[in-house]
């Protein structure tokens, strides 16, 4: 499994009348985005093509990094997003990835070491775009 990104923009900065320098961390959180696919076996099974990755980066390693992660779900508790857009749930047989628009579909059970591996290479691949627009990715936490 893994999280792709590409095309990266600023929704609403401009129109915010905002630079990323000045910008807030809540509004830098809503406002990169990117198309958002999660790949299973090489195809694609799911797609948003506008998601907040910068705030799904800064969840996940939040989440990562808490004292639990490896027991507790996940679930995108975003401020711009669908609740629960993507969830990531413990099944007992592995860790699987689930979507609020196809609620009965879940990507194949992983182990949490190729999990891990998955949000770390999507947390570098978010940090790479938010670079490439010549904002500086320090406001996410690190892996």
């Amino acid at each position: 499994m893994r999280f792709v990104c590409q095309n990266f923009g600023l929704s609403d900065l401009q129109g915010r009348g905002l630079t990323p320098q000045e910008a807030p961390l809540e509004v830098l959180l809503l406002d990169i985005e990117a198309e958002l696919s999660i790949l299973e076996q090489g195809r694609v099974v799911w797609s948003e093509r506008a998601f907040p990755v910068a705030e799904l980066a800064y969840r996940l390693q939040l989440w990562l990094h808490g004292p639990a992660a490896d027991r507790e779900d996940f679930a995108l508790e975003s401020m711009q997003a669908e609740e629960g857009v993507i969830r990531i749930v413990n099944t007992g047989g592995g860790w699987r990835v689930g979507f609020v628009s196809a609620p009965d579909f879940w990507t194949s059970p992983v182990t949490w070491d190729a999990l891990v591996k998955a949000i770390r290479q999507f947390d570098r691949s978010v940090r790479a775009g938010v670079a490439s627009m010549g904002i500086e990715p320090s406001f996410l936490p690190e892996p």
